[in-house]
């Protein structure tokens, strides 16, 4: 059986574009958590967050989150927040290997983010509230299994980088 690999990260660090990728690549089945819950709730995440809140959206993204990682075999993008939660981060640290994708706040300030879909920004000052969230995570996301310093590496490299530790940590 081979564990999942969970992608963890800020909002805009490429979690789904790079999961994509590396479900192919690994042959392994891809799940977009946000995806997942909106297709549930049929609505986008930031309607539900307007609508429901964001406690309930929290709750629903737990026992999403719980849910998929009683599988195995998946590549797994996690929204921005899934793994600030303890009950969420210590089900993967337990049985999945995470990867952080590490991006300055420089270089996701630079990248074409569409803050009205991102319902924790969209109504602030969009740089400000990025850096808020960005300094009140990164510690957190830091104890993910890995961490991929995404900087100056292009996708392809990025992959390669994740497949490789992957692969010798379910060997």
């Amino acid at each position: 059986m081979t564990k999942n690999l969970v992608l963890t990260g800020m909002m805009g660090s490429g979690k789904s574009t790079i999961g994509r990728e590396l479900s192919k690549k690994l042959t392994l089945k891809f799940i977009d958590i946000d995806k997942l819950i909106e297709k549930k709730e049929k609505m986008p995440i930031q309607k539900i967050f307007s609508t429901k809140g964001e406690k309930y959206f929290r709750r629903l993204e737990q026992s999403t989150c719980l849910k998929i990682l009683k599988r195995s075999n998946s590549v797994i993008a996690l929204g921005g927040g899934s793994f600030i939660n303890p009950t969420i981060r210590k089900a993967i640290l337990e049985k999945s290997v995470s990867f952080h994708l590490d991006i300055s706040l420089n270089n996701l300030k630079k990248r074409k983010i569409n803050f009205k879909k991102r319902p924790l920004i969209k109504d602030k000052e969009n740089t400000l509230a990025l850096e808020t969230i960005y300094n009140s995570r990164k510690k957190v996301y830091n104890l993910a299994t890995f961490s991929v310093n995404c900087n100056k590496l292009d996708k392809v490299q990025i992959i390669d980088q994740i497949c490789e530790l992957y692969e010798k940590s379910n060997s």
